[in-house]
């Protein structure tokens, strides 16, 4: 088979990607391993109760999300948080306390001693690191904001968003535009003051203030509509072994249903995780499977839970609460999903997704699965103060969930930038490249795209 571009990994990433490509009439093909499409995103419906086993939303930090969504005929399906889920918790010597998102919140809130509060406000003051960045983000936020600001909202932050740990990830590859406003305007209060005009004048919006969406049935719906669009461009039960460099471009060999094949092409884009990515260009580039490897993603527990509504003897006001890992919990944190997402549950019941484990906790991928299981329902019966068991509990099991910009990172980013030049035609693409989140794969995929095309525009010039 001969294609102009192939696509290897039917994720999020990888299907947005040759989206862009069918839209604009080149041809493309995408290869997956699985038998649905989706990739980390998956939705299923058991007892009546919808449960999200990877990403149970988005943030609307582009107005592609919105752009694709329309364009294959899935605007019916797709819904926004209820406005209930905006207020977020963190818990606190074992009271949750809701995240103060206001001046006034924050000096009214207990989350926070007045020598913490002191502490942070006196960031505008602080001058700019030597070393910024080799930064962990530990390191950053302690010099720019104080150590209990640290302890007690980034630290469950990243643990809610990466499942990782703040002592490990790079503040200039995890949050590239927090370690921006240091570098360009000298701290955080100055540049957003400085950036605020800017970003109303942008097409994007920033994470703190986009909406949150999902679909009816899951997210998991957003790349089967994607994969829908495409047709028998998405090849399934595709198991790929291997890309090499031809003398016209590159093949790509896979097995599909114990079926040898290959496909000769111009283009090879992996959109699957490092990991696997790394078993893939050994042929062309051995030093890249090195980096792809030292890209750490720890394990995940997403647990999953339904009880009667009646049982419940706090308020379910808000989307969820973290945990700092000061507190000894042993799950990271709780989403209150029928909360955000009204029609998952009926109105006498009320679900919630707990996720164990990440880089605070690794050990629970050799522990023992139901101690660990009823060990976290215990802790988190106890905060929410419920008196009776769940009807229904689910959960699912990631061996490697969320991969980790850690300090370091920038050296793989490096070197696959490298490998791109060295080799023309390749790319590599996946959350472990741009960004984690929905919103960063959706954009980057747009990147990507454009690259693609300007590197072909150029091609057919020489030819």
């Amino acid at each position: 088979m001969k294609k102009q571009i192939v696509i290897i990994g039917g994720g999020i990433s990888g299907l947005a990607t040759a989206y862009w490509f069918k839209k604009n009439n080149y041809d493309v093909v995408v290869l997956d391993k699985n038998k649905e499409p989706g990739g980390v995103m998956e939705s299923v419906t058991n007892n009546g109760f919808m449960f999200d086993r990877g990403p149970n939303s988005g943030l609307e930090v582009t107005p592609l999300i919105k752009q694709i969504v329309d364009e294959i005929g899935m605007s019916d399906q797709f819904i926004y948080a209820d406005s209930t889920g905006d207020k977020r918790y963190i818990l606190r010597n074992n009271i949750l306390h809701a995240l103060p998102m206001k001046p006034n919140l924050f000096l009214a809130t207990k989350l926070f001693s007045w020598k913490g509060k002191l502490r942070a406000m006196a960031e505008p003051f602080v001058k700019r690191s030597k070393d910024g960045y080799y930064q962990s983000l530990a390191e950053f936020v302690s010099r720019r904001l104080g150590k209990e600001f640290l302890d007690y909202a980034i630290n469950p932050f990243v643990a809610g968003v990466y499942a990782g740990n703040p002592e490990e990830l790079s503040v200039k590859s995890a949050f590239p535009k927090l370690y921006a406003l240091e570098e360009k305007y000298g701290g955080i209060f100055v540049g957003a003051i400085k950036t605020a005009r800017a970003r109303k004048k942008s097409p994007e919006t920033a994470k703190q203030s986009a909406k949150m969406f999902s679909f009816k049935n899951g997210m998991q719906s957003f790349p089967a509509g994607i994969a829908k669009y495409l047709g028998n461009l998405v090849n399934l039960n595709c198991d790929v072994s291997g890309v090499y460099k031809t003398e016209t471009g590159y093949k790509v060999a896979y097995t599909q249903l114990d079926e040898e094949k290959s496909i000769d092409c111009d283009i090879v884009i992996s959109a699957v995780p490092s990991y696997s990515a790394s078993k893939l260009f050994g042929g062309i580039d051995r030093q890249l499977a090195e980096h792809l490897n030292e890209i750490y993603y720890p394990p995940v527990i997403v647990l999953y839970l339904v009880y009667k509504k009646s049982s419940i003897q706090r308020p379910l006001d808000g989307f969820g609460f973290l945990i700092p890992s000061k507190e000894k919990k042993s799950f990271l944190g709780a989403i209150w999903s029928s909360v955000i997402f009204p029609t998952r549950t009926t109105e006498d019941k009320t679900a919630f997704t707990l996720f164990i484990g990440g880089s605070r906790n690794p050990e629970i991928a050799d522990m023992d699965r139901d101690s660990v299981l009823k060990k976290a329902i215990k802790e988190f019966q106890e905060v929410m103060v419920i008196n009776e068991k769940p009807i229904f509990n689910a959960h699912r099991f990631w061996s490697k969930a969320i991969p980790q910009y850690n300090v370091g990172y920038v050296e793989h980013d490096k070197y696959f930038a490298e490998f791109e030049t060295n080799n023309p035609g390749l790319y590599l693409s996946g959350n472990f490249r741009g960004g984690i989140a929905v919103g960063d794969c959706i954009r980057n995929s747009d990147v990507l795209y454009n690259k693609v095309k300007e590197f072909l525009d150029s091609k057919n010039k020489i030819d």
